[in-house]
């Protein structure tokens, strides 16, 4: 393994130790020659860790996934702050969304190519407060910054799977974080927190494991994945398929600067879009030129205007820190997301959720709109269940669960607050 290793690691070695510090306008400046893009922006075995531990489990046992294969040797990579209480009554499992990873708080550095992604809402006097709160993040199952995936090697014979990682979905991502709830010694979270992405398996924990959830905040999610949400997926799928470079999903042996970064940019173009409202668009770039000074009053095919250049930053930027399979696989589990498959109707999914809710919407969230928190908060409350709908009130869209903080501060603090003088951990 350690000779795969090596192998692979070549290929990110141009990945800076703390991250790109590059702006989008660095990324046009015709003096500078940005270094070529890794093959893979993944965390490898023998990387620098950070902040990082890792559990290791289906040693003995396979673990089965939902599509039929069974996967041994898995590996998550969490990150926790705080500590334990002795009778473990203050954990908290924070779930990341799509392209997030574990490391939940904190600055970026070595190991961290980015600064926590909730890194104003976690830590010491902050709305999760970790003086009073154990929090635990892990890196889901098929994801690229430790946690088994698909550029992880495979226990066979050490290099990537790539090609040969299966399709998992939401509910196998929770499992294998009930694997490590047991090995933390957590019987009972008090809480399962998540946004968008995140949500899902917040919300999965309260149906898969009611008893092992005592209270729920579902930010920016869905009970099911709509059928708009999933073309949204399918467009970004069918560009990295589409770029020869994808190679079928065996990339990895490839030189720096020939894996399929540019299938991976347009489909995080795609999403981006998704991710900000039409006012935050306009507002910022308007239809100004980005390419205007440097070819006059001509009029190219190709010249950009200020939102597109903005777009492809954001693509460059996640093709330097992540993985175009990862970023396959976990998307499909998005578009697969939904709590009444194989439990006969959403109604009787959502009767398992015994957990005390806070659902969390964003009146200007046009991926995951407003009305499907205001679903959740509504079913779970038919249910004879406490809980309560929160709305955002931001132009930003999507992100403003990441944006603005300060409007997620209060209600956090009060409703962890209730959750944990009601809770015992046993």
């Amino acid at each position: 393994m350690g000779n795969a290793h090596s192998w692979a690691r070549r290929h990110v070695a141009n990945l800076p130790a703390t991250g790109s510090t590059t702006d989008s306008s660095s990324l046009d400046d015709p003096m500078t020659t940005p270094p070529p893009l890794p093959v893979t922006g993944a965390w490898l075995p023998g990387d620098e860790p950070g902040h990082r531990q890792f559990f290791t489990f289906a040693t003995d046992r396979r673990f089965a996934l939902d599509c039929g294969v069974a996967l041994s040797d898995v590996v998550v990579a969490y990150e926790t702050y705080g500590r334990l209480d002795a009778d473990a009554s203050n954990a908290i499992l924070l779930c990341h969304a799509w392209t997030g990873d574990s490391h939940a708080a904190g600055p970026a550095g070595r190991g961290h190519h980015t600064p926590g992604w909730w890194d104003d809402t976690v830590g010491p006097g902050k709305p999760i407060d970790t003086e009073k709160y154990f929090v635990v993040c892990a890196n889901v199952l098929g994801g690229c910054q430790g946690s088994t995936g698909p550029a992880s090697p495979h226990p066979v014979d050490g290099r990537p799977y790539g090609s040969r990682f299966p399709v998992v979905t939401i509910r196998d991502m929770v499992r294998a974080q009930a694997q490590l709830g047991q090995h933390l010694g957590v019987a009972r979270w008090m809480s399962v927190i998540g946004g968008s992405m995140g949500g899902m398996q917040a919300l999965e924990w309260a149906v898969m494991y009611p008893r092992r959830v005592g209270s729920l905040i579902a930010v920016a999610t869905c009970m099911q994945a709509t059928a708009q949400q999933i073309a949204w997926g399918a467009i970004g799928r069918r560009a990295i398929r589409l770029d020869p470079k994808w190679r079928g999903g065996d990339y990895y042996d490839a030189e720096p600067g020939d894996g399929p970064a540019e299938g991976l940019e347009i489909a995080r173009m795609v999403a981006q879009v998704t991710f900000r409202s039409d006012n935050v668009f306009t507002d910022r770039f308007g239809r100004e030129l980005a390419d205007k000074a440097a070819i006059g009053d001509t009029l190219g095919m190709w010249q950009r205007f200020e939102v597109e250049r903005y777009l492809e930053y954001h693509g460059v930027k996640l093709a330097r820190r992540f993985d175009t399979n990862s970023y396959l696989a976990i998307g499909k589990a998005m578009d697969l997301h939904d709590i009444a498959r194989g439990r006969g109707s959403l109604e009787r999914a959502v009767l398992r959720i015994a957990a005390p809710t806070m659902a969390v919407g964003i009146w200007s969230d046009m991926l995951y709109p407003a009305y499907q928190q205001q679903q959740i908060h509504d079913a779970v409350t038919a249910n004879g269940v406490p809980s309560e709908y929160v709305e955002i009130d931001s132009p930003h869209g999507h992100d403003a669960f990441l944006i603005n903080s300060d409007q997620l501060a209060e209600p956090l603090e009060r409703f962890l607050g209730n959750a944990s003088k009601s809770f015992t951990g046993r």
